[in-house]
């Protein structure tokens, strides 16, 4: 059986980078669509269904590419891949979760993505919870 490493902690967080550069796209699409459909989100309450229909869209993003292959464009990039405890594709129930828990970790200021760098196995705190981990695929 082949050595299965974790990616390192540098090419988690330039893929994280590199993430974000594909979601502005797919959120400057979905805006625009929201936009075309509901007219401008000048309202409160039209500012709150954007904000969650980013978020839907962008969790459907997710969820998809990690039970499909463990790996957005991103993660394909920078050579790493998503997999649970026995070293298999997600779930939809763990990518769900894993969305939920990413999120989470975001809006308390990043402080589960910073976890990695105190985590003995260099572990996002929502992958050391739910037992995931983005290991290193050969090129």
């Amino acid at each position: 059986m082949p050595l299965i490493l974790n990616a390192s902690l540098t090419k988690r967080y330039a893929a994280c980078a590199y993430e974000l550069l594909m979601l502005v796209a797919i959120w400057l699409l979905c805006v625009g669509l929201f936009v075309m459909v509901f007219g401008q989100a000048d309202s409160s309450i039209k500012r709150l269904f954007l904000q969650i229909f980013l978020w839907l869209v962008t969790g459907v993003y997710f969820v998809c590419c990690w039970r499909k292959s463990g790996q957005t464009l991103a993660a394909q990039t920078w050579k790493i891949k998503l997999v649970n405890a026995q070293n298999e594709t997600l779930n939809t129930t763990q990518a769900v979760k894993r969305y939920a828990l990413a999120s989470s970790s975001l809006l308390a200021c990043g402080l589960g993505y910073f976890w990695a760098v105190v985590d003995k196995e260099q572990l996002f705190l929502h992958d050391r919870l739910l037992g995931t981990r983005l290991i290193s695929v050969a090129p």
